[in-house]
């Protein structure tokens, strides 16, 4: 009789723009986690040729391209972090064309056989995803640690932060939304260890 494969675990983890959500994604990577990323997916969704770019082209025109025909992500961030409409239209384009590959993303994950299947999200609670999984993580950061880290990460004036942060549910209510949060404000050993906590209590897989 055929050995019978464990099904997959899949879990959300999410955060606030610069809050540390990559650096907590790494270290579940490192202990064995399978990565599916919503950041790769939404580039895969407007790469060159895809229905995706089409459809920002038709609604924004080709002034949002590069010279090499690809999208111009700083333009169009200018574009949709100060005009909220402009910001939901793109959303409306991108983010089913990231549900679906997702999910078929966490489909091919499974069926190569991973244990746990961790979906690195950012706007897990934005886009109405919070009720596909039954654990959720949080990478959070103090709110002021946040605007700091993005202005420093981004080249951005203390403005452009707080725009980009204000398009975003503010991260002190995902905290209380979330299964389990990391508190990326202190050192990089900190966060290590609370990480292997999560690990050991929550998706270790081989107890």
């Amino acid at each position: 009789m055929p050995e019978r494969r464990a099904v997959s675990r899949v879990v959300a983890l999410t955060g606030g723009v610069a809050t540390g959500k990559s650096t907590v994604a790494e270290m579940l990577q490192r202990l064995g986690a399978h990565i599916v990323d919503a950041d790769q997916l939404a580039r895969e969704a407007v790469a060159p040729g895809s229905d995706g770019l089409g459809a920002v082209v038709a609604r924004f025109g080709p002034g949002m391209l590069t010279e090499e025909g690809t999208l111009d992500r700083r333009r169009m961030a200018d574009l949709v972090f100060q005009h909220p409409h402009e910001r939901a239209a793109l959303e409306a384009i991108v983010h089913p064309i990231v549900a679906r590959l997702s999910r078929e993303a966490i489909r091919a994950a499974s069926d190569s056989g991973a244990r746990l299947i961790v979906y690195d999200i950012p706007l897990l609670f934005e886009t109405g995803r919070a009720g596909d999984f039954t654990t959720i993580i949080l990478a959070y950061l103090r709110p002021e640690l946040q605007l700091r880290r993005l202005m420093e990460r981004s080249g951005l004036s203390q403005a452009e932060a707080r725009a980009r942060i204000a398009a975003q549910m503010p991260i002190d209510d995902k905290c209380a939304l979330a299964t389990w949060v990391v508190d990326n404000s202190g050192t990089l050993e900190q966060t290590r260890v609370q990480v292997f906590d999560l690990w050991q209590k929550e998706l270790h897989f081989g107890r």
